[in-house]
């Protein structure tokens, strides 16, 4: 028994010591393994942090590609909008020129109108007379464009011009030395002017040659009432014998202009 107690008692504390070296050589094990995991995870940080820094610094590069394209695309643009501002202030100037040019010719185009309608049929005498003198009007007016003025004179020269390819009927006023009567006229273009009285008895044509009205016999009654028909949409179109004015040297020159 004392063997064994003494065989114990030296037994003991070697294992005592065993343990603690197991014991410390597992805590070292376990702090070399925290060691290891804070590692690893650092690593994974740095390793994201790169990859993070790697697409920012990508995304930098292109961006600075993109801003050298715009840069260089703006420069083009700015270029070609200096050079249309040249030319636009070149325009400016040549259009003032142009102006000053303009305006006497169309003034000249309102006097040459004027006398064409005065020495025209006299039909619509208030329409075209009121609208020769909204034209004079119109150039003296300095808020006007000038392309608007020559916009409406080309427009009267259309209207003018168009009076000689219609066919048109229309009552009004017929002034016959001192007195008035009601009347239906009848145009065809700027040949032949005509009027009937509205118990169609009576009918004439305008006598350019000695600028009056001139009696038409009453074998034209039943023709000029077809025209009229014809001329309010009332009718077919058709043939019409009707007789043709003489046609003097200044009439001639008349239906060469507008």
């Amino acid at each position: 028994m004392r063997a064994v107690w003494l065989l114990l008692a030296v037994m003991l504390p070697a294992a005592v010591v065993a343990q603690d070296v197991t014991d410390r050589a597992l805590d070292e094990s376990e702090a070399l393994m925290r060691d290891a995991q804070g590692s690893q995870q650092r690593i994974e940080q740095l390793d994201d942090a790169t990859r993070e820094a790697l697409l920012r610094y990508r995304e930098a590069v292109q961006q600075r590609e993109q801003l050298g394209e715009y840069n260089t695309r703006l420069g083009d643009m700015v270029a070609a909008q200096q050079a249309e501002l040249e030319s636009l202030e070149g325009q400016l100037s040549s259009i003032e020129d142009t102006q000053r040019e303009l305006l006497p010719l169309m003034q000249r185009m309102l006097d040459s109108l004027e006398q064409f309608v005065a020495l025209d049929l006299p039909f619509l005498p208030e329409e075209r007379g009121e609208r020769i003198d909204q034209l004079r009007d119109l150039m003296l007016r300095s808020d006007v464009s000038v392309a608007e003025k020559y916009r409406r004179l080309i427009e009267a020269y259309q209207i003018e011009s168009d009076y000689g390819r219609t066919l048109e009927a229309w009552r009004g006023s017929l002034e016959q030395g001192d007195s008035v009567r009601v009347v239906d006229y009848l145009r065809l273009g700027r040949v032949m002017f005509f009027y009937q009285s509205l118990d169609g008895r009576e009918q004439g044509y305008w006598d350019a040659e000695n600028q009056a009205w001139a009696p038409l016999p009453n074998e034209y009654r039943r023709t000029m009432e077809q025209g009229m028909r014809m001329a309010r949409q009332q009718q077919t179109p058709m043939m019409l014998r009707l007789p043709l004015p003489p046609v003097s040297e200044q009439s001639s020159s008349q239906e060469s202009q507008p």
